[in-house]
């Protein structure tokens, strides 16, 4: 009965229990929303949580710079730690209400400070051994694959949550709004929200460009319906969209954290690096296309 009861209490949290799998739920949730009550009845921000969690993050990746089980036990433990508090800042912000686009900000970079972090160290750790080529590659599978396949994942997400529950509900954002609101605003008045809106929007843009058989399903039925979409439509969207939510989990964190705690731990990271450019890029691209053809699907059947 008590677990049943905490059950609902942390999917109460969660922006939709669609686009987390079992492991985010029961795992990674739990232990933050665990942690966002204990934050509350200690009147703690969420941002203060959120910029703790950086600090663990890169301690982790300073910790794989060594070349031993004890260090890399200590990187896996702090990694585990920062994801907690990542997800606790979230479940905090929800509960107490206390959203900020400073908490936003700090929310987006903190998972890439982690793992810049954890490129540079184990980077630095091998080249003696490696040379350039260890850069290279971390160059590749950090910059090119890791960032593409976080950021599709996540727009997917978004995607999914807006048929889901509707615009407001969702955090799907279109770069050609968010430009206007840029234009707006006033450097005067309003100078932190421009900057910041200003890389928003070229983030926004590399997502709707990895996607067009989305942007065109997004713009035809905006055309055809406006705000009001038909029950039967979200429905079917969602029914196809849920399978694929595996896989933006798997090209999200869990999965690639176990691969990099499994190769700091057999002391080849190199490994991790690998993995990303390899199985994960092969995993981005077969998401992509059934991603895409399940929109050209939704735009047939109900836009034509």
């Amino acid at each position: 009965m008590l677990f049943d009861s905490l059950k609902e209490k942390i999917k109460q949290t969660l922006k939709s229990e669609d686009t987390e799998g079992f492991f985010e739920i029961y795992v990674t949730r739990s232990c933050g929303y665990l942690w966002a009550l204990l934050f509350r009845k200690l009147h703690v921000h969420p941002n203060v949580v959120t910029i703790i969690s950086i600090i663990l993050g890169v301690l982790a990746g300073y910790m794989f710079y060594y070349d031993d089980l004890y260090h890399a036990i200590w990187g896996i433990i702090l990694l585990i730690w920062a994801n907690w508090y990542d997800c606790a800042d979230g479940q905090l912000a929800r509960m107490t209400n206390q959203k900020s686009l400073l908490g936003r900000i700090l929310d987006g970079f903190a998972g890439d400070l982690w793992f810049f972090a954890i490129y540079i160290f184990i980077c630095l750790r091998l080249t003696p051994q490696w040379g350039i080529w260890i850069w290279v590659l971390a160059i590749f599978s950090g910059f090119i694959c890791h960032s593409k396949q976080c950021a599709l994942s996540d727009y997917y997400r978004n995607v999914h949550i807006f048929f889901q529950k509707g615009g407001k509900c969702s955090e799907l954002d279109s770069s050609v709004e968010e430009k206007k609101k840029m234009h707006a605003l006033s450097w005067k008045s309003n100078w932190f929200e421009k900057i910041y809106l200003f890389f928003y929007i070229r983030y926004t843009r590399s997502q709707e460009r990895m996607s067009p058989a989305c942007q065109k399903l997004l713009s035809a039925i905006k055309a055809r319906y406006g705000t009001q979409l038909p029950t039967e439509l979200r429905e079917s969207f969602r029914a196809k969209s849920k399978p694929l939510m595996k896989y933006t989990n798997i090209l999200t964190f869990d999965t690639r954290a176990i691969v990099l705690y499994i190769s700091v731990l057999i002391g080849e990271p190199w490994i991790f690096f690998v993995f990303e450019a390899t199985i994960l890029n092969l995993l981005f691209f077969y998401m992509r296309y059934k991603h895409e053809k399940l929109c050209k699907e939704i735009e047939t059947e109900f836009c034509k």
